[in-house]
């Protein structure tokens, strides 16, 4: 049985956004994936995602949804990178 990072306590919730909602993610915040924060093909987080998902090209775009005390969720976007 192999480690699944997302169910721990600390790891926020990771989804992959599909590529036909990209351009309305990209729309929505005004920007350009080469403008959002990267995460790397290596990660742990990435590694469960493909076992969910299948394969996750580079490029795709990761949705994280963290909780916050003040806001009460916070919705980041990260952009998936070569190792």
């Amino acid at each position: 049985m192999k480690l699944n990072v997302l169910e721990h306590e600390l790891v926020p919730e990771h989804y992959l956004v599909p590529a036909e909602e990209e351009a309305k993610v990209l729309e929505t915040l005004k920007a350009k994936k080469e403008n959002l924060p990267k995460i790397r093909k290596s990660d742990p987080v990435l590694r469960v995602l493909e076992r969910k998902y299948g394969h996750i090209p580079v490029g795709s775009l990761i949705k994280i949804v963290r909780k916050s005390p003040t806001a009460g969720r916070i919705v980041v976007y990260r952009v998936v990178i070569r190792d």
